[in-house]
């Protein structure tokens, strides 16, 4: 029991962090300004319709879950950091959309099991440090029948690739916790959900990003307003050296990934994968 009680205090801890993480800085405006169009492509994949039960999971301020009530769907918008909320209403009253906001650890979700017709995250869901977990409580949700879609960075990909490139200067990751680019490996996504789904679709896209106007003003963005990249620089609070290392290694990745086609900014494109799955009977 004592061991039992361990595991569980070391969770409620690590969920405890996750949502600190990402209450920091103003992920609400990397949503908005950086990635919008990702929640309207990931609605259609899941070809969403009016009075269907759709679930949103790890939703932020609802990129995802706004169009899909926009859509005529039924919708929940979960997540483990409800600060996150207040931005997502705001933005869902100015367009008009009706749905319902509920704090929710993707890992444990609070809903009757074949609760919805469609399950959707998008890079969401591959924050949630135990994947299987996560995986589990997608199909359980989802009725028989129904809908699994999900949008995430690729491993190999821009943000796959600053993930990388942040990991010498973050703190170990707890036991048993798995990188989120890994969301992006068809491979492995297909393995979590098992023979549980069928019909699965998966594709690589990319998202053009060119709100940047050099490498520099990339990385002091995200040093502002992203969770991850904030609780990193952290860690190397008290090292300039290292956080000097990282400031320069971000910017060599902007550069890298710069097209060069942009009217005098640096233009990025990030690579997603978009999947689609069915629950079995």
């Amino acid at each position: 029991m004592t061991m039992q009680n361990n595991v569980a205090e070391a969770d409620r801890a690590l969920k405890t962090k996750h949502r600190a993480m990402w209450a920091q800085g103003d992920y609400p405006s990397v949503a908005a300004e950086v990635i919008p169009e990702l929640g309207p492509v990931l609605v259609e994949a899941c070809g969403v319709r009016s009075g269907g039960r759709v679930l949103d999971v790890a939703a932020g301020t609802g990129n995802a879950a706004i169009p899909a009530a926009l859509a005529g769907a039924d919708v929940v918008a979960s997540d483990l950091t409800p600060e996150l909320f207040e931005a997502g209403r705001a933005v869902a009253e100015k367009q008009g959309a009706h749905l319902t906001w509920q704090e929710a650890d993707a890992e444990a979700l609070p809903f009757r099991d074949a609760e919805f017709d469609t399950v959707l995250s998008c890079v969401g869901v591959m924050f949630a440090p135990h994947h299987q977990q996560a995986a589990d409580e997608l199909v359980r949700v989802c009725r028989p029948g129904g809908t699994i879609g999900l949008l995430n960075w690729t491993p190999q990909g821009f943000i796959g690739r600053m993930f990388a490139t942040m990991k010498p200067y973050a703190p170990p990751p707890p036991p048993g916790a798995q990188p989120p680019p890994l969301w992006g490996d068809e491979d492995h996504v297909r393995a979590l959900l098992g023979d549980r789904v069928t019909d699965v679709g998966a594709e690589r896209r990319t998202v053009r990003v060119d709100r940047f106007e050099t490498p520099e003003a990339f990385r002091d963005y995200f040093k502002e307003r992203y969770g991850p990249t904030i609780s990193v620089y952290k860690n190397i609070a008290g090292e300039p050296e290292r956080a000097a290392a990282l400031d320069a290694a971000l910017v060599d990745l902007a550069r890298d990934g710069d097209l060069g086609t942009g009217s005098g900014g640096t233009v990025l494109e990030w690579e997603y994968l978009l999947l689609t799955a069915r629950r079995a009977g």
